[in-house]
């Protein structure tokens, strides 16, 4: 009997500890505390894909940043928008710019009390404005982003009312200080809301102190299980090699290495350089399975066509344009997700980014290299790869060997056929010397008539009858 009772009380435990761990919500939590770029786009990607490994309920990005690259801000907006899972943001203190357009594209936007969203207007690295070519593409996207979250349907009496949830209006007015938003704002300011104000106008579900209160009290979530992703050090190398502004610059050292080893005899430093520059620019994105085989096959089967165009073929034609075209295109395909010649999985506005970056590192490179064989020898650091010793006649130097010349006025005879060129011997030494009369046959007299650029010149002499 204490048996039977012993053995129910223990399925009676296993049940209890069965639901409540049931009950138990897992929260996924991704920090972005950074500028957004390769890194953060990174840590989004790894984040999300460890999520639905770890069966989460919820993602929480825990934000504050003010802003960074938009081309990542839009890669990371659009992943949120087609995620499978919920996906909430924290704004702990800031999410300006790219920040903030990542954060309209959350399923919720919760902030801190004292936080701020918005300031998304286009600068470039000095903090000026970009064109309004660059606003215009900043102002469709925060609107559309904002559309994305849909409409609330009000039914007052006979009237049915649809009301945008997040107004695109308001998103627009982020980022140009034209745009007017009746009882809101004015023309000649940009929109930057608190955490009061954003909760007024419905870009925040609420507000919250800690993590903890934000699960607990706005989700109403009692019993959760909080998982933080943590990105490993390769991580955080992999992001820093995969900017965009990096792999411009490894595209420079590449195109820079090449010129100048193809400027300098034998294999060097240059080489080194370039070699150096490939590999960390292929490695990341051959781990992160983005540069196949037959794309990095690619670019190296342009370098050959290239040299060939140089030092073999004569002139420039096919080799050297489809040597030019294969190295862009595999610099510019190790960019993509592009599964072979299948570019559905590719993002918009990708093709045209990896594009850029490449064209924008060949360029810069091309540059460089004329800036450099300006530069080189003549101050700086540069002074001393240069020679810089100007060989005068009248300091001892020659660019020839000069003591041939006493030949001159000699006669010897012709040790083999001379067609014009050949061997001669005079006073018992053997010389290479060329004929100015034509054929000179082996064993005949001659005579040296001139020595010009380290080259003896004979003619033959007339036998007696």
């Amino acid at each position: 009997m204490r048996k039977i009772s012993f053995t129910i009380l223990f399925i009676a435990v296993l049940n209890l500890i069965g639901s409540v761990k049931a009950s138990e919500k897992v929260i996924f939590k991704i920090d972005i505390k950074k500028d957004i770029g390769s890194t953060t786009w990174l840590y989004i990607q790894k984040g999300f894909e460890e999520a639905l490994e770890k069966e989460a309920d919820v993602i929480l990005i825990h934000m504050n940043t003010y802003g960074g690259e938009v081309a990542y801000a839009d890669s990371i907006r659009t992943k949120i928008l087609n995620a499978s899972l919920p996906v909430y943001v924290f704004i702990d203190n800031n999410a300006a710019s790219a920040g903030a357009l990542i954060s309209i594209a959350c399923d919720k936007i919760f902030m801190r009390p004292g936080a701020s969203i918005g300031a998304a207007t286009v600068v470039n690295q000095t903090g000026e404005q970009m064109p309004d070519k660059y606003q215009s593409y900043m102002r469709a996207t925060m609107r559309a982003t904002a559309e994305a979250q849909g409409r609330d349907t009000i039914i007052r009496g006979n009237d049915t009312i649809f009301r945008w949830k997040r107004d695109p209006l308001i998103a627009e007015a982020m980022v140009d200080e034209r745009t007017v938003v009746p009882n809101l704002i004015d023309s000649g300011k940009t929109l930057t809301f608190t955490a009061l104000e954003a909760q007024k106008y419905g870009y925040c579900e609420g507000i919250a102190a800690s993590i903890d209160e934000l699960i607990t009290e706005n989700l109403g979530i009692e019993s959760y299980k909080l998982i933080n992703f943590r990105p490993t050090v390769i991580d955080n190398i992999k992001g820093f090699l995969m900017s965009s502004v990096f792999q411009g610059i490894l595209i420079m050292l590449i195109i820079g290495g090449i010129y100048f080893e193809l400027q300098t005899p034998g294999v060097g430093f240059p080489l080194a350089i370039a070699i150096t520059a490939a590999l960390l620019y292929f490695a990341p994105l051959y781990i992160e399975g983005l540069a196949a085989n037959w794309e990095i096959l690619m670019f190296i089967i342009g370098l050959i066509l290239l040299v060939l165009e140089i030092f073999v073929i004569p002139g420039f034609g096919i080799a050297g344009i489809s040597g030019i075209v294969l190295i862009i295109a595999g610099l510019t395909l190790s960019l993509l997700e592009n599964v072979n010649f299948d570019f559905k999985p590719v993002e918009t506005g990708g093709i045209g980014k990896a594009l850029l970056t490449v064209t924008a590192g060949i360029t810069l490179g091309f540059a460089l290299v004329l800036y450099l064989s300006a530069k080189i020898g003549t101050k700086g650091l540069l002074k001393n790869i240069a020679l810089n010793t100007n060989l005068e006649k009248e300091a001892g130097y020659v660019a020839v060997p000069m003591e041939h010349k006493a030949l001159v006025g000699k006669r010897g005879t012709a040790r083999t056929d001379l067609r014009p060129s050949g061997k001669v011997s005079i006073e018992g030494s053997v010389y290479d010397a060329v004929s100015e009369s034509g054929f000179i046959s082996k064993d005949t007299a001659v005579e040296v008539i001139r020595y010009e650029m380290g080259q003896l010149y004979v003619l033959a002499i007339p036998q007696n009858p």
